[in-house]
């Protein structure tokens, strides 16, 4: 909506045929520069101001359709309905643009990239072309059975809160922005579901008999092009295992050149650059990730001395890929045949293992050492409060000794 100078220049008055005021006031009629049609313009109940195109050229046509126009609102204010309708999608753009904002700003949440993610992969494609005041229980419920189809699975009560409180922002902003009815009733996303459960993780032991095994997995391959498929995936257990970093969208595109030292007096540590879900972030691996990366480096047939010097040159190329230079998309697939074979796929909760387990498995290991949650949720690039929650139930059993 344009401000009121751009509408009434400040050398307008009443007499000149740019405004002309009409109902005691109450309404004015206009044109716009390089217009010939008239517009209508009133100020809502709320304050806010109003205004409409009488579709017409001609002024004592413009008079009456300005009335008219005038005296709908009135009886659509009166009766509690939005004066201005935009699409569910329309207002969830500008919602995000909000967010985007106040995270540049340094105003925002963490949790607001969450919101963005189910705005733009839920909630848009699903409500998008719906005006607010369209939506009724009955499409919530097709909602929740859509979302079902979509994930493959009914989503944890966890990301059905991270769900219901997106489509609340964008529903609240309709509401401010006068899209919504005063009075008007929107129902809203159920929040609840079943309760997540920490992923299944592995032991100290384990992961040593699982890492033993994958010589023995390497070498039973049926293809050349297999066996170099699962010593890449062996290499990439150790990575996660050591550094906490989520498979897939953070790990696989990860670079040499993303490597640094991080030097505190005459020590250094490996420094990693992560940019994922959460945002970009540094980590610290542990140590035996260099001896990993240089196992890398030999198996690739990469023309440096050592990971020093990869790292001087700024390597662009990706880590995790095939000697061929191909990269990996079904590393999840792989990871799986591994848990078969070594008879590792369930924990003893009954739990499914997968790749994310070697993050729980970091996590559970670095309580273990004394690490803080703070630090680690840092580390991790998630919130403290997820730590807690999937966590905190751990580290009075880990340090019963200092407790006892």
């Amino acid at each position: 909506m344009q401000n009121l100078k751009q509408l009434f220049p400040a050398n307008t008055n009443q007499s000149s045929p740019q405004a002309i005021s009409l109902l005691s006031g109450e309404l004015a009629l206009f044109r716009r520069p390089k217009s010939s049609k008239w517009q209508c313009r009133f100020k809502l109940p709320n304050g806010q101001w109003h205004s409409a195109s009488t579709n017409t050229e001609d002024f004592e046509l413009a008079q009456t359709q300005a009335i008219a126009i005038y005296e709908t609102v009135k009886v659509k204010v009166g009766a509690g309905l939005a004066v201005v309708t935009k699409t569910f999608k329309q207002i969830a753009l500008d919602e995000l643009a909000n967010m985007a904002q106040a995270l540049h700003n340094k105003l925002g949440k963490r949790i607001y990239r969450d919101y963005a993610f189910a705005i733009n992969k839920y909630l848009i494609p699903f409500f998008g072309q719906y005006e607010i005041g369209q939506i009724t229980n009955e499409l919530l419920g097709d909602f929740e059975s859509w979302r079902i189809s979509e994930m493959g699975k009914t989503p944890m009560a966890s990301t059905k809160r991270n769900h219901a409180s997106a489509y609340i922002r964008v529903i609240n902003l309709a509401r401010d922005c006068g899209y919504i009815g005063l009075n008007q009733a929107i129902p809203l996303l159920d929040g609840k579901g079943k309760k997540s459960q920490p992923r299944p993780a592995f032991t100290a032991e384990e992961i040593k008999e699982l890492l033993s095994y994958t010589e023995t997995w390497q070498k039973s391959s049926y293809t050349a092009r297999t066996a170099l498929m699962r010593t890449l995936c062996a290499y990439y257990i150790e990575f996660l295992v050591n550094t906490g970093i989520r498979h897939g969208t953070e790990a696989l595109p990860l670079r040499w050149k993303h490597l640094q030292w991080h030097w505190i007096g005459e020590k250094k540590y490996l420094r990693i650059w992560v940019s994922g879900k959460t945002g970009p972030r540094y980590l610290i691996a542990r140590t035996a990730v260099v001896k990993v990366l240089e196992r890398v480096m030999k198996w690739q047939k990469l023309s440096y001395s050592g990971l020093d010097a990869v790292i001087e040159a700024k390597l662009d190329a990706v880590i995790f890929r095939l000697p061929t230079g191909e990269q990996i998309s079904n590393m999840e697939n792989i990871f799986r045949n591994l848990m078969v074979r070594s008879n590792m796929r369930v924990d003893g909760g009954g739990q499914n293992r997968t790749l994310y387990s070697l993050r729980h498995t970091y996590a559970t290991f670095a309580l273990a050492r004394g690490v803080d949650i703070h630090t680690l949720a840092r580390q991790m690039g998630t919130s403290v409060g997820m730590i807690e929650r999937h966590y905190s139930k751990l580290t009075p059993m880990m340090n019963a000794e200092k407790l006892a």
